[in-house]
């Protein structure tokens, strides 16, 4: 039986969408017959300014990502800070180069899912996920939500919870804050779910 590709594409600044994707990606490879690799998109800010903004240095054992290369994806999660109420202007950038793929709507029946952070409870922990989506529909993508699949974690209330029905989340304060064991345990769960999800349709072929 052939593997099925599972990429984790993502875009971090402080580490707290990268320590996401790697829970994703754990979780992803836990089910049997997928391959889940991580990629990370370019960086479009200077070093001057990175460290103006004292960012970590970007993570050396996981490849920057081209457009082309997520043809060979079965399935795509994709990972990124919100800015304003959407995805960070860096991923953004990397949507805006797929316009070749577009064009051709290559990446249409490609189930594909999304997780983030924000540094609050207004900063975007639904409005984030729902921007996105459309980026996801002008390609064609069919786009998993986890839905309320998480059980019991999905309605936590005694303790702060990133996250919800669109994806896994997490919240970095005044960047301080790092991913709870609940919210890596969402992420984790999204990785297995969007793993089987996307082996069961990478097994039935489209028809054109």
């Amino acid at each position: 039986m052939a593997t099925t590709k599972v990429y984790i594409v993502y875009y971090s600044l402080h580490g707290h969408v990268e320590t996401m994707a790697r829970e994703v990606q754990r979780g992803a490879n836990a089910v049997q017959g997928v391959e889940a690799t991580l990629w990370q998109v370019p960086e479009t800010l200077s070093n001057t300014i990175l460290q103006k903004m004292r960012a970590p240095s970007k993570a050396n054992d996981v490849a920057e990502i081209r457009p082309d290369q997520l043809l060979e994806a079965d399935g795509l999660i994709f990972g990124f800070p919100s800015r304003f109420g959407v995805m960070a202007a860096q991923f953004k950038a990397f949507f805006d180069a797929t316009h070749e793929l577009w064009a051709s709507q290559a990446l249409a029946g490609k189930p594909a899912g999304i997780f983030w952070s924000t540094g609050f409870h207004g900063g975007g922990q639904e409005l984030t996920a729902l921007t996105a989506i459309t980026q996801l529909a002008h390609h064609g993508m069919i786009f998993v939500p986890l839905g309320y699949t998480f059980g019991s974690g999905m309605f936590e209330m005694n303790e702060v919870k990133g996250g919800s029905s669109y994806g896994a989340g997490t919240y970095a304060g005044d960047g301080s804050r790092q991913p709870t064991e609940l919210e890596l345990q969402q992420a984790f769960y999204q990785g297995t779910y969007m793993a089987e999800i996307t082996k069961k349709l990478s097994n039935r072929p489209i028809p054109a």
